[in-house]
């Protein structure tokens, strides 16, 4: 088994990390990619180390394959790895929203409104990165109104995969009003305390994770590891 490692030591090695993983994630740096440690040290400003501890850190994650003596590269995404993620996430978002629905702070309520305002805004521009964040956000929220963030921190661990699938959806699709509108009936089921109506929309939405990952995988067959 192998030995977790620590997050890079010092701040320059913690922002070298997130800001990689980032990239990686929003497919600034696509799948295939190839990484150089000293392209990347003079990218950030700072010595190799940091960077050498930040490809580690990620690899781990399964985010950058290290292969020796052929250097480093963004890994391809993986399609079982992106069913696995949404699967936990059906089962624990669908707890919690029903949670929701049995009790929700005002704060947290009025902070879903808000957000959906500003989807409306992400959709006329037709800002996919704002929607993206903001459909984070929208779900964050639910999950902090029912005080299980460490839950969403969970979520997050296992998310690099389904994020970067539905990121690249979201760069091929450009009709997203179904999001909002599932959003919205979201949020109207827990203002409601509709328990059923809020799993019925929770369940339909995060089936859209992978609902379009074979056209993907169809359309961008280098982004994508063969499965055998």
């Amino acid at each position: 088994m192998k030995e977790l490692l620590h997050a890079p030591a010092g701040s320059a090695g913690n922002n070298v990390y997130a800001q990689l993983k980032q990239q990686i994630v929003s497919l600034e740096l696509p799948p295939g990619t190839t990484l150089s440690e000293k392209e990347m040290s003079i990218a950030f400003q700072v010595s190799r180390t940091p960077v050498r501890e930040s490809f580690v850190r990620l690899a781990q994650e399964g985010l950058l394959l290290v292969l020796p003596q052929r250097g480093t590269k963004v890994s391809l995404i993986d399609p079982d790895l992106v069913e696995e993620a949404r699967f936990m996430r059906e089962q624990l978002e669908r707890a919690v929203i029903k949670l929701a629905c049995q009790s929700f702070p005002e704060e947290q309520l009025t902070a879903l409104e808000r957000n959906l305002e500003l989807q409306q805004e992400s959709l006329r521009l037709h800002d996919g990165r704002s929607m993206f964040e903001l459909d984070e956000e929208f779900h964050r929220i639910l999950f902090e109104g029912c005080r299980k963030l460490g839950t969403w921190s969970v979520i997050q661990q296992m998310n690099a995969h389904l994020n970067r699938s539905r990121i690249l959806w979201l760069k091929t699709d450009p009709h997203w009003e179904h999001l909002y509108d599932q959003h919205r009936q979201m949020f109207e089921a827990v203002r409601l305390r509709d328990e059923s109506r809020a799993d019925s929309v929770m369940r339909e939405h995060l089936t859209l994770s992978i609902a379009n990952l074979s056209v993907l995988k169809e359309k961008f067959p280098d982004f994508f590891v063969t499965v055998q």
